[in-house]
């Protein structure tokens, strides 16, 4: 970052170049055109709040941070001359280079990623500003001009005041101030003078900042006297024009939908209302309570590990942290909202609460409400439980792969809140409903997995399933090998995928007669097939899973799915390449005249080409990649020329 002295003192004033993510940010805020620009203040507004939150937690250990002013409030006030607003906190106030850190870098992972996000969306509304984290560059929306003139509460901290017109610099200077704080001041653009008027700071501060827990104060002018001049005489104070209570701590009762959706929307700065909450107390040995949040769809960062979670502790109403990994699982991590508690001491630590048993209850009660809201929302609304699914099933199913908690086992209720595509082909399915329509004889629940339903859905593994009626689940995440295992069986009924080689399918005497015969009679072609491709398989097989294919390669038990094996091979996992069970189909004609001639003339030349051709064909029926592709062409090609020369040859 690039640094001159202006013309001021030497090293009194400095100019920053902004990051470039910075640059970009503001040309898109000034360029684009928003529907909602009043989103500025109630950004700014929180970032006031988040200060005086971080200063209350911090006083906490370090009571020095407040000494001379214990006031925490937010006050705001404008000069209509001047056509300035200025929103000013008595919070923890910045350093010089905190300024430089905050107000001139985007600290976000995927800072990319929300770039494109929000370039996308630049024509709809701004909410993508706070949704991202960058809530301070809202102030363009309104302003030409922004300076910030904070002190940090550390004592002995001098003042600093940085300035920028949203150009591709801004600068830095010290100044004076007599307490701890920030005061931010928006230079309006001319088209934006309503922002300047008491009236609609007061409106915007109700409709969406009225939950938080600090007072906020808009200062109000009064005129004093009678008629004539003097009634010019003017008289300012600051009212307060929040309520400034936790709304969690109302009892429902009292809470409207409104004024839900309202404090959602202020702790998530999300214009979109969420699909389902649950606000609940919990009395007894521990006391504490809780509002959660379902979103309605899905941040772009939702996958990344670095991601905080979304619901904020407080201890008594005090603020504590809102990245509380111990209150909710990772397979959580989209819930929103807040948990405060009666029993916690405020001074609590990170190391307290990893071993605290009253997280341990807030962290159970969580899950409980969290999948019973979703048990609701499935029972009475499917299309939003749809709508859910579509955005956050996969992370849900890290439920099934990756939680062992060994005290409180959610595998049936995760196992009742999954959804599946399948080959009945008409939409995603419970597991509830595949179980109700299981056919007679059908002895477990059938899937498959690979990349894409597209890629799956004609499988030769499901030929014998489906000829037989039976309905096989497509799983399409890399999740679902692991979330099946860890879920086992779901109403009494296994599930097996259906490329496993010992499937699972009731035979009659006959038909148990009548695959005897056919694997002896293509015992001389099992065995040079197990010959030919000893490298690459472990077990040659007669099987009556296929009805179309000559072939299939199937899973011994324990074995890695081929979708799974490719993908941690890609992310270099080092996987070693296993062998499969090449399974034959006794009925096909490719398999009947290839026998044939293996007991006719076992030295025709070939007979190892066309066993290759075949293994090569299974390979790439499972979605696999064979080793040599244009070998495998040459030989295809070769085929098709001897059918075409004389078809009755082969």
């Amino acid at each position: 970052m690039s640094e001159t002295p202006e013309n001021s003192p030497a090293g009194t004033v400095k100019t920053h170049a902004f990051q470039a993510e910075v640059s970009q940010v503001l040309k898109l805020v000034i360029h684009s055109l928003y529907s909602h620009k009043e989103i500025f203040l109630r950004e700014l507004v929180s970032n006031a709040s988040d200060a005086l939150s971080r200063l209350r937690f911090a006083a906490l250990t370090q009571p020095e941070l407040m000494t001379g002013d214990s006031t925490l409030e937010v006050r705001i006030r404008v000069d209509e001359a001047a056509r300035t607003l200025h929103i000013e906190d008595t919070g923890i106030g910045m350093t010089e280079e905190e300024l430089v850190r905050n107000l001139g870098t985007v600290a976000h992972s995927g800072s990319r990623a929300f770039l494109e996000k929000l370039a996308e969306g630049v024509k709809k509304d701004a909410n993508l500003i706070g949704q991202f984290g960058v809530g301070f560059y809202s102030a363009y929306l309104v302003a030409d001009k922004v300076t910030v003139t904070t002190r940090s509460a550390t004592p002995g901290s001098g003042a600093f005041r940085w300035s920028s017109d949203a150009g591709d610099t801004f600068t830095i200077e010290p100044t004076l101030r007599a307490s701890r704080g920030t005061e931010i001041v928006l230079h309006l653009r001319e088209d934006q003078k309503e922002f300047a008027e008491s009236w609609r700071l007061r409106e915007l501060v109700e409709r969406y900042s009225d939950y938080v827990n600090y007072p906020i104060k808009l200062e109000v002018v009064r005129r004093k006297g009678g008629e004539g001049e003097g009634a010019k005489e003017e008289e300012r104070s600051f009212e307060q024009v929040n309520r400034a209570s936790a709304l969690w701590q109302r009892p429902k009762a009292e809470v409207t939908d409104e004024q839900y959706t309202d404090f959602y929307k202020h702790l998530t700065r999300d214009f979109e209302a969420p699909l389902a909450r649950a606000h609940f107390r919990v009395e007894g040995t521990q006391e504490f309570v809780g509002l959660l949040y379902v979103p309605a769809h899905a941040p772009y960062d939702l996958n990344d590990p670095r991601r905080r979670r979304g619901v904020r502790l407080f201890v008594r109403r005090v603020f504590i942290m809102d990245d509380c990994e111990e209150i909710l699982p990772p397979w959580l991590r989209f819930v929103r909202g807040v948990v405060d508690s009666d029993d916690l001491p405020l001074n609590v630590s990170r190391e307290l609460l990893q071993d605290s048993a009253i997280l341990k209850a807030i962290r159970k009660q969580v899950v409980k409400q969290t999948l019973t809201l979703l048990e609701d929302m499935a029972k009475d609304r499917p299309d939003d439980y749809a709508k859910f699914w579509g955005a956050f099933g996969v992370v849900l199913k890290e439920g099934l792969a990756l939680d062992r908690d060994r005290e409180h086992d959610y595998t049936d209720k995760l196992g009742a809140l999954v959804r599946y595509e399948s080959s009945r082909g008409e939409g995603p399915t419970s597991l509830t409903d595949y179980v109700a329509r299981m056919k007679d004889g059908q002895e477990a629940i059938y899937f498959i997995s690979g990349e894409s339903k597209q890629a799956i859905a004609g499988s030769p593994h499901l030929e014998a399933l489906l000829a037989r009626g039976f309905e096989v689940l497509y799983m399409t995440d890399p999740v679902d090998e692991w979330a099946t295992e860890g879920l086992r069986e779901f109403g009494g009924k296994k599930l097996v995928s259906a490329m496993r080689a010992n499937l699972p399918m009731q035979e009659t005497d006959a038909q148990k007669k009548d695959a005897e015969a056919e694997t002896a009679s293509l015992a001389p072609l099992t065995a040079r097939i197990g010959k030919v491709l000893e490298q690459h398989v472990r077990e040659v097989k007669v099987t009556h899973r296929l009805t179309e294919s000559p072939c299939c390669l199937t899973l011994a038990d324990g074995a890695t799915a081929p979708y799974l094996e490719r993908l941690l091979r890609e992310r270099g996992k080092g996987m070693p390449q296993p062998k499969r069970i090449f399974e034959l189909n006794p009925t096909h004609p490719v398999i009947k005249s290839l026998s044939e001639l293996v007991v006719r003339d076992p030295a025709a030349p070939r007979i190892d080409e066309w066993i290759e051709v075949l293994f090569d064909q299974a390979v790439l029926a499972e979605g696999g990649q064979i080793d040599d592709p244009g070998r495998f062409a040459k030989r295809v090609a070769s085929l098709l020329t001897l059918a075409a020369a004389a078809p009755s040859t082969l």
